[in-house]
C-alpha cells in the first residue's frame, strides 16, 4: 500500500500553483517607474470608469433612439422570463464578463427596457459567469487528481448559481420579490423622501452626470448624421465595444496593482471559517473587479490541495456578492427618473445575490448541494472527460442558443 504524501511533499505544489509571473502595466513598459507609475495606473483606472459610465449613459440614450418608445413590443420575444435568463447566461459566456452584461442591462433598463425583462438577464448573468473558472480548471485535465479537485472548486459555482436561479426566479415570477426589496432601497436612495442618503446619493449623480455629459454628447454627436433608428442601433453597439475594452481594461490595471494585495487577503481569510471566507470572496472581486478573476485564482490553489472544496466555497458565495459593484457605479450614469430605474435594476442584482447566500448557504440542509454535486461532477468527469464537455457546452452554449432561437422561430 502506498504511503500518503506528507505536507511538506505536498507544499511546493501548493507554492507553485500560488506563484504566478508578475504582471506588468502597459505604462511600464513605456518607461514610467516608481511612484509616477503607480500614481498613472491609479488615474487610468478612474479614467476608465470615466468612460464605462459615459458608455453606460449612451447605451439608454441609444436604446431610446432605437426603439422609440417602443421597447416593451421590441422585447415581446424575451417577455418569457427563461429566455430572459438564457439571453444573460449566453451573452455573458460570450462575452466572458457578467460586469458587462448588467453594465449594458443597467443602461437598457435607464432607456426603457421593461424590467420584468432585464431581470432574468440579470440573474442569466450569474450563471454565465462560472464559465471562466471552469475552463481553467480544463488545464488540469492531465493530472487525474489536481483535475478532480480544480473542476470541483470550478463547478461550485456553477452548482449555487443554478440553486440559486432555480429558487429566486420563480418566486421572481411569482411575487416580484426581487423588484420589490430593490424599488424599496432605490425609494430610500434616490426618491424625494430619502432625507440625507437621498440627497447625498443624488448629489454624487448630478455630479457623476456633469462630469460624463461633454463625452456622451461628444459620442452622440459624432453619430448625428445616421437616421433613427440605425443611429440608436450604431451607439449601442459602440457603446458595448466601449464597454467591453473598458471592463477588460480596468480588470488587467486591478490584476496589477491588487492581486497580490487580493492573494494575501485570499490566504489571510480563507481558512479562518464560512463568513471569512465570504467576505474574503466579496472583497476580493471588488479588489480586481471581476468574479471571473477571483475564482479563476482560487481553482489551482485548490487543484494542488492548498485549499479543501468546503474551504474554496465560501469564497465563490462572495464573490458573487461583490461583483455586484460593477452594476452600481454604472447606475451613476443617470439622473432623474433614469437614475431611479437603473438603480433599480443595479440592485436588484444585489439582492438576488445576498439573498441567495443567506438562504442556500445559510440553510444547513441546502448548504451541502452545491458541493456534493459539484463533487459528484468532478468524479464523473476524471473517470470519462466527455461529461466535462457535456456540461460546459451544454449549460453554457448550446441550451441558451437553442432556447433563444427556438422561442425567437416559433
Amino acid at each position: 500500500m502506498t504511503a500518503m504524501p506528507s505536507v511538506e511533499a505536498r507544499r511546493p505544489t501548493a507554492q507553485a500553483a500560488e506563484e504566478t509571473p508578475r504582471l506588468i502595466s502597459p505604462f511600464e513598459r513605456l518607461g514610467v517607474t516608481g511612484r509616477a507609475l503607480d500614481v498613472i495606473n491609479w488615474l487610468a483606472v478612474v479614467a476608465a470608469v470615466y468612460v464605462l459610465i459615459t458608455a453606460v449613459n449612451v447605451i439608454g440614450s441609444g436604446f431610446k433612439a432605437a426603439t422609440g418608445d417602443q421597447a416593451e413590443t421590441l422585447f415581446a420575444f424575451a417577455t418569457n422570463p427563461l429566455i430572459g435568463l438564457m439571453i444573460g447566461v449566453a451573452a455573458t459566456a460570450l462575452t466572458q464578463s457578467s460586469s458587462t452584461t448588467t453594465s449594458v442591462t443597467v443602461g437598457l433598463v435607464a432607456g426603457g427596457l421593461p424590467l420584468a425583462v432585464a431581470i432574468p438577464i440579470i440573474l442569466g448573468a450569474n450563471i454565465g459567469t462560472t464559465l471562466t473558472n471552469t475552463l481553467v480548471s480544463l488545464g488540469m485535465i492531465r493530472d487525474r487528481e489536481q483535475f478532480r479537485r480544480g473542476f470541483a472548486a470550478a463547478t461550485v459555482h456553477d452548482f449555487f448559481n443554478l440553486m440559486a436561479v432555480a429558487i429566486f426566479l420563480p418566486l421572481e415570477m411569482a411575487f416580484g420579490i426581487l423588484e420589490r426589496i430593490a424599488t424599496f432601497f432605490a425609494d430610500r436612495v434616490s426618491g424625494t423622501d430619502g432625507g440625507l442618503v437621498a440627497a447625498l446619493f443624488g448629489g454624487i449623480g448630478d455630479l457623476v452626470k456633469a462630469a460624463t455629459t461633454p463625452l456622451s454628447e461628444g459620442i452622440q454627436y459624432s453619430l448625428s448624421w445616421i437616421p433613427d433608428p440605425v443611429r440608436g442601433i450604431v451607439m449601442i453597439i459602440v457603446a458595448v465595444a466601449l464597454i467591453l475594452l473598458v471592463i477588460n481594461f480596468i480588470g488587467r490595471m486591478l490584476k496589477v496593482l491588487m492581486v497580490g494585495r487580493a492573494k494575501q487577503v485570499f490566504n489571510a481569510a480563507i481558512g479562518r471559517g464560512p463568513l471569512s471566507g465570504i467576505g474574503s470572496g466579496a472583497l476580493m472581486t471588488v479588489m480586481v473587479q471581476s468574479s471571473s478573476t477571483s475564482t479563476a485564482l482560487m481553482v489551482p490553489l485548490a487543484g494542488s490541495g492548498a485549499f479543501t472544496l468546503r474551504q474554496v466555497y465560501p469564497f465563490t458565495v462572495g464573490a458573487n456578492i461583490g461583483t455586484t459593484v460593477t452594476a452600481l457605479i454604472s447606475a451613476f450614469a443617470f439622473t432623474g427618473i433614469e437614475a431611479h430605474y437603473a438603480l433599480i435594476a443595479a440592485l436588484v442584482h444585489l439582492a438576488f445575490n445576498v439573498l441567495a447566500t443567506l438562504v442556500i448557504f445559510g440553510l444547513p440542509f441546502l448548504r451541502d448541494l452545491p458541493p456534493r454535486g459539484a463533487t459528484w461532477l468532478a468524479n464523473l468527469a476524471v473517470e470519462k472527460k466527455i461529461y466535462a464537455a457535456v456540461w460546459v457546452l451544454g449549460i453554457f452554449v448550446v441550451l441558451p442558443l437553442v432556447l433563444i432561437f427556438a422561442t425567437v422561430i416559433f
